[in-house]
Parts: structure tokens; C-alpha cells; sequence
């Protein structure tokens, strides 16, 4: 009991988070922020014509959305939950959970090390059955490069599973002086626009990646950005036609099944 409560006071240690800065540095050299896969979204012929010349002709199929659900009783408990949606019907054909006891603590920052392990095994336990099914495509609740570090939980999960990947962010992170009250501003701004999605770049220069309105006339963005082997051009396009409401159906998916999972174990 005294470990748990030391862990869910979110416990800093230097040497811990030293020794995570070098995995996160030494994952982050394998990180792909361009397009490297072999497969066309069906919306998109031009791409298509482009990939179809080098032999790629397969259409993206299977999306997978992953989440956690923390009980509400006990914060170390979670319900980790993976589902894989049929892109041409945003249905979902595969699903799986675990419920854990996290013995990692929260440090913000390095999220993905307390719960990239459960969701990295979830993905592995699909593999070992070598479902048609399997992922071409993972989608994250969570943030990629727009991350304090530049290698959020999406970037962590898709190197380690070598899967292009996408973070999709509820909340944006303070990086490189961007802010929520800035997008805040840039979204009223624009409030009688047709436009939906804002490109976020930092104080540096960089795109960090995107805030989109993904339902009409909505001040609550979701925040997208690159996790691994994907543009962010290419992770926009997923988003908008993963959308049925303000979150991409394969996570919004997750997280509902994942706090089902938890009521059902009476967790919740």
C-alpha cells in the first residue's frame, strides 16, 4: 500500500528520469516522420498513382486505436484497451484489453514508459495469432513530436512497434512557446472560416503539428501530430476521415470499451 501511494503522488527521481531521457534518445534516432508505407487511403487517387508506380497497391484497411481508462478508486489500476477498425466502415472487428496494476510512475514527459509496455503487449498478442486483421496503421491517445522532449507516447509506440503511427492530443502540451490560449485565439479568429485545420508551429520554427476542429463550428480542437513512419499531411487525412465525431472513431472506440472493461470488473 505505502509503494502505491508513493507512485500515484506521481514521485519524481532524478536518476529514473535520466535513464529515460536515454531510451527516449536513443528510440528517437530511429524515428520516421515521412510517409514509409505501402498502402493508398482510399480518397486519395493522387497518392494512389504515385504509389501504385512503385508497386504499392494496397489499400488501407485495418486502423487500430488504442487507449487506457484509470479506475476511478485507484489510479495504479487501468483497463488497457486495443480495437481495430475496418477503414471502409469505421466498424470495429477485432478487440482486446488487459487489466493492470501500473507499478510505473506518472512523470510528465515520459508517459509512454508507464504505458507503452501493456499496449506494446496487446500488439503482440495479435501478432502471434497472424490475424489478417493486424494493424496497418495505429492510432494513439496521446501526443507524438508535439511533446516538451519531441517523442511523446505515439512516437514511442510506433517505433517500438514499427507501425506507422498517429498521436492524437485532447489537450495541447505548453512546447515550444505554443500555448492553448494562442490556438485558442487562432481558432476565433478564424471562427467564421472554412477552415478547420491550423498547422501549429513552435517559437523554433518547426510544424509541430495540427490542431483540427473535426466538428463543425467547435472551439475544442483535437491535436494531431506525427508518431512514426507518416507526415503529418498524411496523419491530417487519416484524422478527417477517421472522424465521426470529435474524436477519431478507433481511439473514441478504445476509450469507451476501455471504461466499459472497468465497470464491468467494477473498477469504475
Amino acid at each position: 500500500m505505502e509503494e502505491r501511494a508513493l507512485l500515484s503522488r506521481n514521485h519524481r527521481s532524478p536518476k529514473l528520469e535520466n535513464e529515460w531521457i536515454e531510451i527516449q534518445d536513443s528510440l528517437k534516432k530511429s524515428l520516421i516522420s515521412e510517409d514509409d508505407f505501402c498502402w493508398n487511403l482510399t480518397d486519395d487517387s493522387e497518392a494512389k498513382e504515385d504509389q501504385d508506380s512503385s508497386e504499392c497497391g494496397e489499400i488501407l484497411k485495418y486502423v487500430c486505436g488504442v487507449d487506457l481508462s484509470f479506475s476511478k478508486t485507484d489510479s495504479s489500476v487501468a483497463c488497457a484497451t486495443l480495437v481495430v477498425l475496418d477503414m471502409s466502415t469505421l466498424e470495429v472487428i477485432y478487440e482486446d484489453f488487459a487489466v493492470v496494476e501500473l507499478r510505473v510512475p506518472y512523470i510528465p514527459g515520459f508517459l509512454a514508459f508507464r504505458e507503452a509496455p501493456v499496449l506494446l503487449e496487446l500488439l503482440e498478442k495479435m501478432k502471434k495469432k497472424e490475424l489478417l486483421s493486424y494493424p496497418q496503421l495505429l492510432m494513439v491517445d496521446g501526443n507524438g513530436l508535439l511533446h516538451p522532449r519531441g517523442f511523446g507516447l505515439a512516437c514511442h509506440l510506433g517505433v517500438l512497434a514499427d507501425l506507422p503511427t498517429i498521436g492524437i492530443g485532447k489537450n495541447l502540451h505548453h512546447v515550444d512557446g505554443l500555448t492553448q490560449s494562442k490556438v485558442r485565439q487562432m481558432l476565433e479568429a478564424a471562427e467564421d472560416s472554412s477552415k478547420d485545420v491550423f498547422t501549429l508551429v513552435g517559437a523554433s520554427g518547426s510544424a509541430l503539428g495540427a490542431a483540427m476542429r473535426s466538428t463543425q463550428g467547435s472551439v475544442k480542437p483535437i491535436f494531431i501530430s506525427v508518431g512514426h513512419r507518416i507526415s503529418l499531411t498524411t496523419a491530417i487525412k487519416v484524422a478527417k476521415l477517421t472522424c465521426k465525431f470529435r474524436v477519431p472513431e478507433p481511439i473514441r472506440q478504445a476509450d469507451i470499451r476501455s471504461k466499459d472493461c472497468l465497470r464491468k470488473h467494477g473498477l469504475r
